[in-house]
């Protein structure tokens, strides 16, 4: 069960990724066409996407009740998407969906200077520790494995 729940937030990371980061990255730069004053609110509220998808991805990193498959899916697509531009760039650029929305055009930056990268590899990181595959002492996948009779009580001898 916890791991057919690290499988749904693994879609709920992906699309925090795509749409919160995507937006965050095409907004961002408003921040810095600012240098009197106060800071675009566009441009804050572009930083504030960023680290809201990059904070779920802390917490799914770090919990260790949480199945390594949460941050380890979407880490392999990333990567993998890298590896397909570093390939073949024009199917890796046709691939990203909503291209004609910021929030496409945002993950397409990220993609061309080398971000989603990083990202790919520290969200596969839970994928090779051991302990992150079990759950918790509580867990009650664990005791699903071994069904104890009771003991004889000797009537019969």
């Amino acid at each position: 069960m916890r791991h057919f729940i690290g499988l749904i937030l693994a879609i709920a990371l992906a699309a925090a990724v795509f749409f919160g980061g995507g937006w965050g990255a095409e907004h961002v730069a408003a921040l810095a066409g600012h240098s009197v004053g106060l800071p675009s609110r566009t441009g804050l509220i572009g930083l504030a996407a960023i680290a809201g998808a990059g904070l779920l991805a802390g917490i799914l990193l770090v919990v260790p009740a949480v199945s390594p498959l949460a941050t380890g899916l979407p880490g392999l697509v990333l990567l993998g998407w890298t590896a397909l531009l570093a390939v073949s760039a024009h199917r890796a650029l046709a691939w990203i969906p909503l291209q004609a929305h910021t929030f496409g055009a945002g993950f397409r930056v990220l993609l061309l200077d080398g971000t989603l990268a990083f990202i790919g590899i520290a969200m596969i990181i839970p994928l090779f520790l051991p302990g992150r595959w079990h759950g918790t002492p509580g867990d009650d996948d664990d005791d699903l494995d071994v069904l104890e009779l009771p003991a004889p009580t000797g009537l019969l001898s």
